[in-house]
């Protein structure tokens, strides 16, 4: 499964990047990754794990992505596995006329899946992607 969405976002790409490439400076602005703290690595960059909490349903889901690539002001990948589901997301920034637009592309699989399916996870996932874009839009503008 693959879920897609993108935002712009009316500021400079070095602003942009700023605010997410800080990861422990993401509990001032992000309202999806709850208690986001760095696990190994100092800073956004390949081999860097962290971890974060999720809540699509009212118990949180504790995730520990590693980055296994960034290249600053351009793309950042993280995968992780959790419950049976293996999940990459993909970041794309293209600016263009003083706006960036940010591209999430989130893609998951694995043996137990299909029971996300059944309790309608693609959904949740879909909403707090799109509420993550929005929270670095508005934290990106707010200066």
């Amino acid at each position: 499964m693959i879920i897609r969405t993108q935002i712009t976002i009316n500021a400079p790409l070095s602003r942009v990047w700023q605010v997410f490439a800080d990861i422990a400076a993401w509990g001032t602005w992000n309202s999806v990754c709850e208690d986001c703290c760095l696990l190994s690595g100092t800073e956004m960059a390949p081999g860097t794990c962290f971890s974060f909490t999720l809540r699509p349903y009212r118990l949180p889901l504790s995730v520990q992505p590693s980055i296994t690539k960034c290249v600053a002001g351009r793309e950042v990948v993280w995968q992780g596995r959790r419950l049976g589901v293996h999940a990459e997301h993909r970041f794309e920034f293209q600016e263009e006329n003083g706006q960036v637009t940010i591209i999430s592309t989130e893609t998951f699989g694995g043996p137990l899946f299909f029971l996300a399916r059944l309790l309608g996870l693609p959904r949740k996932l879909h909403r707090l992607s799109t509420q993550l874009l929005e929270d670095i839009r508005r934290a990106a503008e707010r200066d």
